[in-house]
């Protein structure tokens, strides 16, 4: 029997996120992203027709060469103004009842204490419909907005993300017992302090004492999205990530990623299964087939070059930004790794330069046209490679995703493609089948770790390390 696949509107709060030049379009309204009433209609369309989860992208910088001229971004709107997603999921929480919550948020842009709480507090306010996107920063610009005198290495971000998601899991997970809170009016005690735990962290970057202030929320630790498809992004996921976000040109290159990934998660203890893949795809959707390619010829004409090429502004080590004519294999970046080896993979005839990574960021390999049997055709495709769920980009804000739920979405529950009801509670037990991380997952050996610390002041002493 068919399994449903997995569907998140991938968004961004901002004007043009991924399709640039969209926002001219007259239907379209990505541009009045500042105000909160489209999201609340678009969440609850998405929720109408059973999506797992609404997917927000964010940036803490402008792309490209922080000390050339940003005008291009500006001019474009690509990716600003853009605004906070995890401010936005607030108002969200409280307009819908069933649909996950998904934030983007760079490990340089809080430090893991606030924002493990702000997290646990959205989660609450959700009932448990909270997933986190952990990113380590694609752009200088966004390391200067922090401190930093441009992106930190490769390889370094990633064990920084480590030690940030070792402060945030012995926060969610160990801090509290399930038991702690006891609300006894009669005898006056809220908590019972002895199941409520310092955790000592002392690490390279991060030393947090806690306790954690926010009381367990339903799943205490959110659902982890990472999209890191390079090596180093590829071995963070399969440590940590639940779900894996994924732009793979082919079916084929999917099973590829796909099954080296889950090989490297059986390795670290976990099971495949525990992983769960999302590949990016837009649809151009029409009644017969020649109708669907003459929608696609018009989003074409409103596409910008100037904007694709600028969101896939390559740039060196030292910050400069990379000629057009420059081969791929020249290329020494300090960013967007995995998003070379796509494109350089999609160019078989000649040298692939860096000039045709603009057509690898408008995605054309990624952008099924056709009728809605057609696209489940399609879907079945990138199913029997190993894809869990979709994530949907749009053209415009309604339009591409009313378009989708209106017309692809019934065909997809009639072939048992797409579900017709969600299962009950929170956000990890309709993709996994219960509210907690299992036993298998890094974060699970710090339950219960801690109770050695359960004293008033704590100590030092007790300090955990990673």
């Amino acid at each position: 029997m068919t399994s449903p696949l997995r569907f998140n509107a991938f968004v961004m709060n901002t004007g043009s996120h991924i399709h640039h030049g969209q926002w001219r379009r007259p239907d379209a309204r990505q541009h009045e992203f500042a105000d909160v009433t489209l999201w609340i209609d678009l969440a609850k369309t998405l929720e109408a027709a059973r999506f797992d989860a609404l997917f927000f992208a964010d940036v803490s910088g402008h792309y490209g060469d922080a000390d050339a001229d940003y005008g291009v971004y500006v001019r474009e709107g690509l990716q600003i103004p853009s605004n906070d997603p995890l401010v936005l999921l607030g108002a969200l929480a409280v307009t819908t009842e069933h649909i996950g919550l998904a934030l983007t948020s760079n490990v340089m842009q809080q430090h893991p204490f606030n924002f493990a709480r702000q997290v646990s507090t959205l989660d609450h306010i959700s009932n448990g419909r909270v997933a986190w996107n952990i990113v380590t920063g694609t752009q200088d610009n966004g390391a200067r907005n922090y401190g930093l005198p441009q992106l930190t290495d490769h390889a370094e971000r990633y064990r920084w993300a480590e030690e940030y998601v070792d402060v945030a899991y012995k926060l969610w997970e160990g801090s509290w017992d399930d038991d702690a809170v006891l609300v006894d009016k009669e005898a006056g005690v809220f908590s019972d302090v002895s199941k409520v735990h310092k955790i000592h962290h002392v690490g390279e970057r991060y030393t947090v004492e806690g306790p954690h202030l926010p009381s367990p929320s339903p799943q205490r630790t959110p659902v982890l999205y990472q999209a890191g498809s390079s090596g180093a992004g590829r071995a963070f996921a399969a440590n940590n990530a639940e779900a894996v976000f994924i732009i793979s040109p082919t079916p084929e290159a999917a099973r590829a990623q796909i099954e080296d990934t889950r090989a490297q998660a059986v390795a670290a203890g976990r099971r495949p299964e525990d992983v769960k893949f999302f590949q990016g795809l837009s649809f151009v959707i029409g009644e017969t087939q020649e109708e669907a390619q003459a929608k696609w010829a018009e989003y074409r004409e409103y596409s910008s070059l100037d904007g694709y090429l600028a969101h896939a502004a390559i740039v060196d080590k030292s910050g400069r930004t990379y000629a057009p004519e420059t081969p791929l294999s020249e290329v020494d970046t300090n960013t967007a790794k995995g998003f070379l080896d796509a494109a350089a993979a999609l160019v078989t005839d000649r040298e692939p330069v860096v000039a045709d990574l603009a057509a690898r960021a408008r995605g054309d390999h990624t952008v099924i046209v056709g009728t809605p049997e057609h696209i489940a055709d399609e879907l079945e495709r990138w199913q029997a490679a190993g894809v869990d769920g979709i994530n949907v980009i749009n053209w415009v804000i309604p339009g591409s995703f009313e378009e989708f739920t209106e017309k692809v979405i019934p065909v997809l529950q009639r072939r048992g493609l797409a579900q017709s009801e969600y299962t009950p509670g929170s956000l990890r037990r309709k993709l996994f089948g219960d509210d907690r991380l299992n036993e298998r997952h890094p974060a699970a050996r710090y339950r219960g770790a801690f109770g050695e610390n359960a004293l008033v002041g704590g100590s030092a002493r007790d300090a955990v390390s990673v």
